[in-house]
């Protein structure tokens, strides 16, 4: 590939259709729902007796429209149309409590994801034709409540993660494309604690590990690559996703009133650019110049008991993109967004419920500028503003046995 393949800030939040009508506000605190386990592990202590399962379901729908300036090399071939694809991420969580101190449970969770396609032939062809990226992690835990205060958790990782990625070969009509794919299965860990000061105060401290990825796979070239002919060839490349802490607190205002605040770091600044190397040589020929900065969210909420069986909530949060102007790629044009959302639960019985969450995303100002001195920069100017927004609908059932 002549051009650098790269991916983008491509984590999913939507792990739970409970924190999806607050912004995700209180994640990391314990509530009715257990998956506040994706963040916080220890959270599992406040789950009821027995065992509990939820089945999470979100439909994302978002909309992203790259617009090219006539000062782009290649601005006769056009926009890129909707890049974005409809996405549904599933999430299942499963708690049992052993004693009055010991609780084990499951997460199974998409932590990450990214699929963007834009036109075939389009002004930045030789940037994206194609990405994909696709996991799926499975998180056993176990938590120990030390007392009514204070409980701990930890947990593992076990992820499988694949990545497709696909570019013109050229700035001609029509061109072939070339392709590079790997997958692999990784480790990670998880931990947390929550500490309970007060009737109606929680404070919870979760964190998520990386998972190092040694990705295997392939790349076809339609194109000679320095002294590579064309044809397919055999790559690995080492890939470590960036750690979470995500730091939340919940208040009660009164028996029916409670305001939920989290604060989340996502060191995304690890992954740099990683090699890509041929199969068994260890000849580097290209990498994923990735150079994100650190990413970070904050969201409030709060949620009001209607009455015994129906809860509403709602939430707004902002979120700090790792990508900025000096690195964005046509792969994912990400850029820092505005959260609005609401949610409610309705309890059906005593061991039935039922939740609700939607999201719209807002797009901040976001440009598109690949021309000299821009890590992907081949020879061809993409210069470009981009439209996006997300709209996010999920739903949930929990039932506990």
């Amino acid at each position: 590939m002549s051009q650098t393949v790269s991916a983008g800030g491509f984590a999913l939040r939507e792990q739970s259709s409970y924190y999806q009508g607050l912004s995700f506000a209180g994640n990391a605190t314990s509530g009715p729902s257990i998956s506040s386990v994706f963040w916080n592990p220890a959270t599992i202590t406040s789950a009821k007796d027995g065992l509990t399962a939820e089945l999470h379901n979100t439909f994302i729908i978002p909309r992203s429209y790259i617009d090219v300036s006539p000062s782009s090399t290649l601005a006769a071939y056009g926009d890129s149309g909707d890049i974005a694809s409809d996405a549904w991420v599933g999430s299942t969580y499963l708690s049992y409590k052993v004693n009055d101190r010991i609780y084990v449970g499951l997460g199974v969770n998409a932590p990450f994801g990214l699929s963007t396609k834009p036109n075939f032939t389009w002004a930045g062809q030789v940037y994206n034709r194609s990405s994909k990226v696709f996991s799926i992690n499975a998180n056993p835990m176990i938590g120990y409540k030390v007392n009514d205060v204070l409980s701990i958790a930890l947990g593992a990782q076990i992820e499988y993660m694949s990545v497709r990625l696909k570019s013109a070969s050229s700035a001609a009509i029509g061109a072939a494309s070339s392709a590079l794919e790997g997958d692999d299965v990784g480790f990670g860990v998880t931990a947390g604690v929550t500490i309970k000061p007060m009737k109606g105060t929680e404070i919870g401290l979760g964190y998520r590990s990386g998972v190092s990825h040694s990705l295997s796979g392939s790349l076809y070239t339609p194109v000679v690559i320095g002294l590579l002919p064309p044809g397919t060839y055999n790559i690995t490349s080492d890939l470590i996703t960036p750690d979470t802490v995500t730091l939340s607190a919940k208040q009660s205002i009164n028996d029916k009133l409670r305001l939920l605040g989290s604060v989340e770091w996502a060191n995304w600044s690890r992954l740099k650019q990683p090699a890509v190397k041929l199969d068994p040589s260890g000849l580097q020929i290209t990498s994923l110049r990735f150079n994100y900065k650190d990413g970070y969210f904050a969201s409030l909420g709060g949620e009001y008991d209607y009455n015994d069986h129906l809860t509403f909530r709602a939430g707004i949060a902002y979120e700090w993109s790792p990508i900025d102007t000096s690195i964005r790629s046509a792969r994912l044009p990400d850029n820092n967004r505005i959260w609005l959302s609401g949610g409610a639960t309705y309890n059906v019985n005593g061991k039935l419920s039922l939740d609700f969450g939607y999201s719209h995303i807002f797009g901040t100002d976001t440009k598109l500028r690949i021309g000299p001195g821009h890590q992907d920069f081949n020879g061809v100017s993409l210069i470009a503003d981009v439209d996006s927004s997300v709209d996010i609908l999920s739903a949930s059932l929990r039932y506990t046995f």
